[in-house]
């Protein structure tokens, strides 16, 4: 019987173990959006209320953040007022959350607040990630 429970908690620990080298290289995109001013509350609003929780519950999701453009201290600023920052485990897995029906569901609440749809999307790996 101890023997059992000893194999067990290996195993268990394994798991643990194998859990973050999955994880060791997220993906972060980046979207510069325009958004209508006359809308900006309403974007911030379903960004808040129904894309976030949305997001948060889909497999590989670790954060996502909705930046605005304070000023531009170097270089000309971006053709936008707000970055779109969302951050997975791996691209597998944000094109699973980019290709499901809650996704297409939630996304056009953002995006229908944008002055144009014609918006720059960036991909980075995260090479901090150990």
């Amino acid at each position: 019987m101890k023997r059992r429970t000893c194999l067990k908690a290996m195993l268990a620990g394994a798991a643990v173990v194998a859990a973050p080298a999955a994880a060791a290289h997220p993906v972060v995109l980046h979207v510069d959006l325009a958004v209508d001013p006359a809308r900006e509350q309403e974007m911030l609003k379903n960004f808040r209320t129904v894309f976030r929780p949305a997001a948060a519950r889909q497999p590989g999701y670790i954060d996502v953040k909705m930046l605005k453009l304070r000023t531009a201290i170097q270089g000309a600023p971006p053709a936008a007022n707000y970055r779109f920052v969302l951050t997975y485990e791996s691209e597998e897995l944000r094109q699973k959350w980019v290709a499901s029906d809650v996704h297409k569901k939630v996304w056009p609440t953002v995006e229908n607040t944008l002055q144009s749809k014609n918006y720059t999307v960036l991909l980075y790996d995260d090479a901090t990630a150990v």
